[in-house]
């Protein structure tokens, strides 16, 4: 697990100079406390640099950038590749010989043999450069899900790439500026959708793909996995040959997420999807399992304790505990912005800092997550208040002339901030219904709380731009898998394509790495997918209105009856309640400041949202602390974390800190 950086000149830009490539490194050292190195191509014209979490060995042969024996390809990589030793052992029967136990050189070697076909033989989670000194040409690839990041962007004539944006914008050519499409569908997603971030000129690989830059300079994107290319319906199989297979593809794909020389655990809620998580990894050890959890000081009904507890005893982990309060949230806010890179508006990103830093502080570097659930099975309330819509109405009301169903919407009872206002917009205008788990502000309000200069600049641009595509590929590629096609599943293909890579797993990857743990996801295997995805509504749900009815099923008699049975709480934060206390008191300052000096938001929309203490005011502050960080100011120095004082929260932290 590491952080991963490079420059490629291009044409006749000037030779890459390494004390840069140092700088971009340093930047990012905390993906990679262990060890860091970079590499300059002979000519000038290429580097790589590496800063290393040392997992798999974690000796001093599994240092980066690493190179073939003939120093004709050189590679910067970050992530795990659970399978490597299966396809190394291939390749030594080839007569291939290996200086280290590492998956680099697995990779590195794979690569030399197949070319960018390598690629469909990884497991796991990786984002990688590849420079190939013969051919002047540069290979990235991200991984099928999108676990592990990587940005890259032209400046100055070159070509510049890292695993944080934060590591880009250490090269002096790089342009501040904010991508003002990207902030609009920001508001819509509480993230940037790929392949544009809140940089303008900065990009996202998108997942499942990769890049070859050739030696002219040319940029070429190719996607090579979608989850339905996994896929494989059995309309001839029962709910129960269903759980079986879940239950054996997940068992596989935790044990090779205990694939590590260094000490791993499992971050514990006491929900269905960690305690599954925590009891297939205690089936497979001899020893016990390293549990972690978190909790909030004075609002216990948002703290899972009790339930985290139990899964801890029932399969004897060893099981740790902390809390955070409202004085934690307001100190980590410049960790947060400067972590973060582009917002994440997400406040679980706080609580994953916090445990994060337990496990790390316990001498724990590998942690196993139980994001991807959810999405796969239907585990969200929310879904099935919207399935019901779809099933109940939607449909026959999309079939209603377009001036009626406009009618409709002029007529509606509802007020134009509310969802049910917006599905009745989407529905009016002959789009989908579903448009991802993590809805912040509907068309109709962002058109209300933009600043007019900048909704005209906008032009008609809409969200459902960027719905549009994905719905477009979901038909084309579900049309000849029966089942597949299900409602549910294109929930669950939206999310897989917007809302888990660049929202859940960004906040994962970037909060965890912050603390230098590597953070595993085993619901993600993307064979695991594949399986789930391949599943019809009807066997998924069981038209029982219950959520994740299968997999509940499926683990019923592994863990307890109460954990399955329990009501759905998730990793909720107590936002509602810091905005009655200093944290609503920072945002209304921050937020009536940054209108008054900047064209973003209409004053009189904010000024109504800040006095209704409205919880999406959270979403605009993480906006807001970017914006002064990275676009106002020059930025941190490389690797120099802000201080309160840089963001101006000072006086905030030090009223928490007196009330507590």
């Amino acid at each position: 697990m590491c952080g991963i950086a490079g420059i490629v000149s291009l044409n006749n830009a000037p030779p890459v100079e390494e004390a840069l490539v140092w700088r971009m490194a340093d930047a990012i050292a905390h993906r990679g406390p262990d060890d860091a190195g970079v590499y300059v191509s002979p000519d000038g014209r290429a580097a790589l640099a590496n800063r290393r979490l040392a997992i798999i060995d974690v000796s001093e042969a599994g240092h980066q950038p690493m190179s073939t024996p003939d120093g004709s390809l050189w590679i910067a990589y970050n992530g795990e590749v659970y399978n490597y030793a299966e396809f190394r052992a291939r390749l030594e029967a080839q007569g291939h010989h290996f200086r280290s136990r590492s998956d680099t050189e697995a990779i590195l070697r794979l690569y030399q043999q197949r070319g960018p076909e390598m690629l469909n033989d990884l497991r796991g989670m990786f984002a990688l450069a590849i420079w190939d000194e013969q051919t002047r040409q540069l290979f990235l690839a991200r991984d099928r899900i999108g676990v592990k990041p990587l940005y890259y962007t032209f400046a100055g004539g070159q070509f510049i790439f890292a695993s944080e944006i934060k590591a880009i914008l250490q090269h002096p050519a790089v342009e501040r500026a904010v991508d003002e499409e990207a902030f609009y569908h920001f508001l819509s997603f509480l993230t940037s959708p790929a392949p544009r971030t809140l940089f303008k000129g900065i990009y996202k690989l998108q997942p499942g793909h990769y890049a070859v830059l050739n030696a002219e300079g040319d940029l070429h994107l190719t996607e090579y996995w979608d989850v339905f290319d996994e896929a494989q319906p059995h309309p001839e199989w029962s709910a129960a040959d269903y759980q079986a297979a879940i239950l054996s593809e997940l068992r596989e794909s935790i044990r090779y997420r205990m694939v590590s020389d260094v000490p791993f655990g499992v971050f514990l809620s006491g929900g269905i999807d960690s305690t599954t998580n925590l009891a297939l990894m205690a089936e497979a050890l001899d020893h016990p399992v390293q549990s972690f959890s978190i909790g909030y000081k004075g609002v216990e009904r948002y703290n899972e304790f009790e339930y985290a507890r139990q899964a801890a005893a029932c399969f004897g982990a060893e099981h740790h505990e902390t809390r955070i309060g409202e004085e934690d949230l307001l100190s980590f806010l410049p960790g947060l912005v400067y972590h973060q890179d582009e917002p994440i508006a997400d406040p679980v990103c706080v609580p994953l800092y916090y445990v994060s830093k337990l496990a790390r502080d316990t001498g724990t570097v590998v942690i196993q997550v139980g994001e991807g659930a959810d999405e796969l099975f239907a585990g969200y309330t929310h879904w099935l208040d919207i399935l019901r819509l779809y099933h109940g109405g939607w449909q026959a009301f999309n079939r209603l002339p377009a001036a009626l169903r406009r009618l409709a919407l002029a007529a509606a009872p509802v007020g134009r901030d509310s969802i049910r206002y917006e599905y009745i917009r989407r529905a009016a205008a002959g789009e989908e219904l579903f448009w991802g788990g993590a809805e912040a502000f509907g068309e109709a309000r962002k058109a209300r709380l933009l600043h007019p200069d900048l909704r005209a600049r906008l032009g008609d641009l809409s969200s459902w731009d960027v719905i549009r595509p994905y719905r477009e590929m979901f038909e084309r590629r579900t049309a000849h898998l029966p089942g597949a096609g299900d409602y549910v599943n294109w929930m669950a293909y939206l999310d897989l394509r917007l809302r888990l890579p660049e929202l859940l797993l960004m906040r994962v990857d970037k909060m965890s790495m912050a603390t230098s743990v590597e953070a595993r996801v085993p619901y993600l295997d993307h064979k695991f997918v594949g399986l789930v995805m391949s599943i019809p509504e009807r066997v998924k749900l069981n038209g029982t209105g219950t959520t994740k009815y299968l997999f509940k099923e499926t683990v019923r008699g592994l863990i307890p009856d109460e954990i399955i049975d329990r009501p759905k709480q998730g990793f909720a934060v107590p936002v509602d309640e810091w905005l009655r206390t200093r944290l609503g008191s920072l945002i209304e300052r921050k937020l009536t400041d940054f209108a008054a000096r900047t064209g973003y938001f209409d004053p009189a929309a904010l000024r109504s949202m800040l006095a209704s203490h409205d919880y999406l005011t959270w979403y605009l502050l993480n906006f807001v602390l970017w914006h002064e960080l990275w676009i106002e100011s020059p930025g941190p120095a490389a690797s120099a974390t802000p201080s309160l004082g840089d963001l101006g929260l000072g006086e905030e932290v030090r009223q928490a800190r007196s009330r507590s």
